[in-house]
C-alpha cells in the first residue's frame, strides 16, 4: 500500500477546525509524516502559544487520518519550531563520536525503527534514577519487548558499570553498533571514554554528543528505547524533546519534600514540552533490616504517591532501599536479573509490567 502523501495528509488536517473556524494548519506546519506497520505518525511544528489551541483538535485529526487507505491508526504530535542553527565559529570542529563523517544529519528522521521513546528523569541527582532506568529497561525486555537503553547523562555515565559492559562499540560505515547485555541493546558515552576521564563539556558539546548517540547508533527495530536522562531540567532534556517524539516520561523521586520539589519541576518541564508524564516512582521508599526485617522509613514514606495524586499523574510504585540493589548495580547485573524474586526485583518487575502495558497500547493504537 502506498504511503499517504504529505499533500493528502495536509488536505485532511485542513478539514479539522476549532470553534472560531481556524484549521490546525492555520496554527502549525506539517513537519514530518511516516507510515509504519499501519500506524501513520504525523508531527506538526508549532509554538508554545498555539499548542494549547491545537491540542484539543488532535483526537479529531487522528480519527480523520484513519480514513486514509492503508492507515489503521494515527498519531499526531506537536513539536517546537526549531530556529536555524548559528554558523560554527572559525576553527570549530563538530564532535564526532562514530568515526569520520557523522550520519545524524544525513539519515532523515531520527530513530525511524523505534516505536516508542521513554525518558526516565528526575529533578535532582542522587535519587536512583539510573538504577531505575536500567532495571526498567531490562524488565521491559523480560516482558517480551525489544528494548534499547540510552545513557544520556553525558557528564556522569553509569550505564557501562551497571550493565557490566566494558568493551567499546564497533563502528560500521560511520555508525556505532549498540552493545547487547541482559536481553537489551545499550549505548553510553561511557563506552567511548575511560571511566576515570572527566567530561568537562559545555552545553553545545553535550547536545551534539546526545544527538550523535541517537542518530549515529544503529539501534535497529525496537519496541521501546529507554533514555536515562541527566538530572535536572536543562539542555539534554530540551535536545531530546526536539530530536525525537517522546512517548512519555517516568519521574523518579525519593519520598522527602526536597526531592519532591525538584520532581515537581521535572513534571512541569515535560508538560511544557507536551510530553506525557507516564507516572512517578518512589525510590528508596523504605528500608528493611536484612537481619531482623524491621522496616524504617529513612526518607519518609508516601511522599511521591501524594505528589502524584496532587499533580494528577499515575503513581507507578515503591522501590525499597536495599543493599542488594547497590551490590547488583556495582557487579554489573541488574537486580531484576540477579535477584528477580527479591522485594526490589519484584518491585522493578511490577514497574516494567505497568510501563510495558502503556508501550503496547501506544504501539497498537498509535496514541501516546
Amino acid at each position: 500500500m502506498t504511503e499517504p502523501t504529505p499533500a493528502r495528509i495536509a488536505d485532511i488536517l485542513r478539514q479539522i477546525r476549532d470553534a472560531d473556524g481556524s484549521t490546525i494548519l492555520d496554527h502549525a506546519a506539517l513537519d514530518t509524516t511516516m507510515l509504519r506497520d499501519g500506524t501513520l505518525h504525523v508531527a506538526l511544528a508549532t509554538d508554545r502559544a498555539a499548542a494549547a489551541r491545537i491540542g484539543p483538535l488532535l483526537p479529531a485529526a487522528e480519527q480523520a487520518l484513519r480514513t486514509l487507505p492503508g492507515v489503521d491508526a494515527a498519531s499526531v504530535i506537536l513539536t517546537a519550531h526549531r530556529p536555524a542553527s548559528a554558523p560554527a565559529p572559525a576553527g570549530h570542529r563538530p564532535l564526532n563520536l562514530g568515526g569520520p563523517g557523522s550520519k545524524a544529519a544525513q539519515q532523515g528522521p531520527l530513530l525511524p525503527e523505534v516505536r516508542a521513546v521513554i525518558a526516565v528523569a528526575s529533578g535532582k541527582g542522587g535519587v536512583g534514577k539510573s538504577t531505575t532506568a536500567v532495571n526498567l529497561a531490562v524488565g521491559l525486555g523480560m516482558e517480551g519487548l525489544r528494548v534499547g537503553l540510552l545513557d544520556a547523562d553525558i557528564h556522569g555515565p553509569s550505564l557501562p558499570r551497571m550493565m557490566g559492559l566494558h568493551q567499546p562499540p564497533q563502528v560500521r560505515d560511520g555508525r556505532m553498533a549498540p552493545l547487547e547485555a541482559w536481553g537489551i541493546r545499550a549505548m553510553s558515552i561511557g563506552l567511548l571514554v575511560d571511566e576515570r576521564q572527566a567530561m568537562i563539556w559545555r552545553g553545545p558539546m553535550v547536545m551534539g554528543a546526545l544527538g550523535q548517540l541517537l542518530g549515529d547508533v544503529e539501534w535497529g527495530a525496537l519496541d521501546v528505547l529507554v533514555v536515562d536522562m541527566p538530572p535536572g531540567t536543562g539542555d539534554a532534556q530540551l535536545t531530546l524533546a526536539q530530536k525525537v517524539a517522546l512517548a512519555g516520561a517516568v519521574i523518579v523521586s525519593t519520598p522527602q519534600d526536597i526531592a519532591l520539589l525538584d520532581a515537581r519541576r521535572g513534571i512541569a518541564m515535560f508538560e511544557k514540552m507536551n510530553v506525557p508524564v507516564l507516572g512517578m516512582v518512589e525510590n528508596m521508599s523504605y528500608f528493611c533490616c536484612p537481619d531482623c526485617g524491621h522496616r524504617t522509613d529513612l526518607f519518609g514514606h508516601g511522599g511521591a504517591r501524594a505528589e502524584a495524586e496532587a499533580l494528577g499523574v499515575l503513581f507507578l510504585g515503591e522501590i525499597p532501599l536495599l543493599a542488594d540493589i547497590r551490590a547488583s548495580a556495582d557487579a554489573g547485573a541488574p537486580i531484576v536479573i540477579a535477584a528477580p524474586d527479591s522485594p526490589a526485583g519484584q518491585a522493578y518487575r511490577a514497574l516494567a509490567h505497568t510501563v510495558a502495558a502503556t508501550v503496547m497500547r501506544t504501539t497498537a493504537s498509535g496514541r501516546a
